[in-house]
């Protein structure tokens, strides 16, 4: 790891940037994250499961009729952004990794059937694109946690099955 910036005062600030090998061994270890790419020249977001090679690719599974499918088979150079993360909001701890880089979509049936088997959809559809992205630019931080700040607490949550019946009034 790279070591952590300082604030002027000399104390570390909250988060520690990671090296390429680290940011990908993390990645390696998470089975999920988010794809960004463009679509109608806006940036898309779509979550999915991943699989990384061991020469750093991402690799994940989509349908033939998604935005993302669609966007890279109008330009097989399409630079593209994954995006994973594993954070406690409780500690402020955790880490995120991006990779960015060209999809393509993988054509090879040996390869294709191996990713069917590694990579199970999370929905009942079918998923009949195999896409990989070559990492260019890998950048990853780790948030190694706030100091607590002192002042009044901070004013309570709502469930999000909370309803007006369950406030106070």
């Amino acid at each position: 790891m790279i070591p952590p910036d300082h604030t002027d005062d000399g104390a570390p600030d909250s988060t520690v940037a990671l090296d390429r090998s680290e940011a990908m061994r993390l990645l390696a270890g998470i089975d999920y994250g988010r794809v960004v790419f463009t679509r109608d020249a806006l940036p898309a977001i779509r979550p999915v499961n991943h699989f990384v090679e061991a020469d750093g690719r991402v690799v994940v599974r989509t349908r033939l009729t998604s935005r993302l499918t669609s966007a890279i088979g109008a330009d097989p150079g399409v630079v593209v952004a994954y995006e994973a993360d594993e954070i406690d909001p409780g500690t402020r701890t955790g880490w995120s990794v991006v990779v960015t880089g060209l999809a393509r979509p993988v054509a090879d049936p040996y390869r294709v059937a191996r990713y069917e088997r590694l990579l199970r959809p999370w929905i009942a559809a079918t998923m009949d694109t195999v896409v990989e992205i070559e990492p260019t630019i890998v950048t990853g931080i780790r948030l190694v946690g706030a100091p607590d700040i002192p002042g009044p607490p901070a004013p309570p949550t709502l469930s999000p099955k909370a309803d007006n019946h369950d406030l106070s009034r």
